[in-house]
């Protein structure tokens, strides 16, 4: 017990029941001050965030993004800045999750809340995943016909086989993650670019930052918060932390380097969009409901050849996004049945649950071919349902002593989880009023 003992923030209490965790909370925290990284190592640490972030930028956020500018103009710009914020938060607690949690989230979740509690949230993320498979999908197909022709339907059933491919290769998080990354570098180049050639009004657009709902804008609304405030993707960012066997003299640098630019690339890049599509579209007052309509945004970058840019960066997106998705739900339902594979092996189960969430997507772009558009807003809204359960666990989790020690959520942390759970929980209920009126 000597080396503990001789801890300065140790020798003013005593410790019981806990000594041992405490003493190594302590001895981690020393570990993380004296720990200094170069420029490059600290670029190692990139990953899980930018997962996240990306999963979160696909042709869901593109298209209500498009749409909010296009139909409301600069009115809704603070709808992604406040859920920009409280996505940095809930990610950052996924993070010290994956850091702190001896076995994956679900699992500690079943330790710590019970077994059910912790089939729910499989059950909860597999659900959310089915929404989000519906616009990857969707977008897979109207991207890749805009740019090569040929039948939307067709190129989704092309996206959804080379998914299922990418599937087979053993480690798929590690694929994942590097497309992704240099996903979010590429379209983020494209939208800064755009943003300043399509000369918006700057002052108008600040204007965006004052919260206001237009009536008629409530359902936009609720995707956009779906897509930029993605409680599935910060769920799943503890996966990719406990993936790269994090500890917790990583979590300063990977906090600077990964979770804040992960989370507010995304957020930057989908309100660029929004001023893109207000200053192009905006003035005739009428919402993009077309692909054309959306790759349209581009031609002040590239004249003609702009509809090809954003087409490309669409189908990108999508195809990215479909990837990331039906991984994260076929890893944590499976986790949640026990039935992960074990040693970075998927099992099959999880690529079983993997191939229904691709199954679906598919199914839903066949059946509901007239407006696709229009159906990527309402599965991106409906993800909200489920939004407060995955979030009330990540804030309860993190707020757990014994599991989390010194990465314990501090009370500043738990202010903004909190805020961010009651935003979540009242659009589910708006969005239930709303389907209930017919809305």
């Amino acid at each position: 017990m000597s080396e503990y003992t001789k801890t300065p923030s140790t020798s003013h209490k005593p410790v019981t029941g806990l000594r041992r965790p405490a003493a190594d909370d302590v001895q981690n925290m020393v570990k993380a001050r004296k720990t200094r990284r170069s420029f490059w190592q600290q670029l190692a640490l990139i990953g899980p965030a930018f997962v996240a972030g990306a999963w979160q930028f696909g042709p869901g956020n593109l298209a209500t993004a498009v749409q909010a500018g296009s139909g409301y103009q600069y009115t809704l710009i603070w709808v992604i800045i406040v859920s920009t914020i409280l996505m940095i938060f809930l990610t950052d607690m996924s993070v010290r999750l994956g850091i702190k949690s001896p076995v994956s989230l679900i699992q500690s979740i079943k330790d710590h809340l019970g077994k059910t509690v912790g089939v729910v949230a499989g059950i909860g993320v597999f659900l959310v995943t089915l929404c989000f498979s519906v616009g990857n999908a969707v977008g897979v197909g109207l991207g890749a016909s805009m740019l090569f022709g040929g039948s939307p339907v067709m190129w989704t059933i092309v996206g959804t086989a080379l998914v299922a491919t990418i599937l087979l290769f053993r480690n798929v998080y590690r694929v994942i993650e590097k497309v992704l990354v240099v996903m979010v570098g590429v379209m983020a180049v494209a939208f800064v670019t755009s943003a300043f050639i399509a000369n918006p009004d700057w002052a108008a657009a600040a204007s965006g930052l004052i919260p206001s709902i237009p009536s008629d804008a409530w359902l936009l609304v609720i995707a956009l918060v779906g897509t930029n405030f993605s409680v599935n993707a910060a769920f799943y960012t503890s996966y990719g932390t406990k993936e790269r066997a994090r500890g917790e003299e990583d979590y300063r640098d990977i906090t600077m380097v990964d979770t804040i630019p992960g989370i507010v690339a995304p957020g930057i890049m989908t309100s660029l969009v929004i001023v893109v599509a207000a200053s192009v579209l905006g003035a005739t007052g009428q919402v993009a409901a077309t692909m054309a309509k959306l790759g349209s945004i581009f031609e002040p970058l590239a004249g003609p050849v702009g509809s090809a840019i954003f087409a490309i960066g669409f189908t990108g997106a999508a195809f990215s996004a479909m990837t990331a998705n039906c991984t994260a739900g076929g890893t944590m339902l499976s986790d949640a049945l026990n039935r992960r594979g074990a040693n970075g092996i998927t099992s099959g189960t999880q690529k079983f649950i993997s191939a229904i969430i691709l199954a679906f997507g598919l199914t839903i772009t066949v059946i509901f071919q007239t407006s696709p558009v229009q159906v990527i807003v309402v599965a991106q809204a409906l993800t909200i349902l489920v939004a407060p359960l995955l979030a009330t666990l990540i804030v309860v989790m993190a707020n757990r002593r014994k599991l989390m020690g010194s990465l314990r959520n501090k009370w500043w942390q738990n202010l903004f989880g909190v805020l961010g759970l009651l935003a979540v929980f009242m659009l589910s209920i708006r969005l239930i009023v709303n389907f209930a009126a017919g809305g």
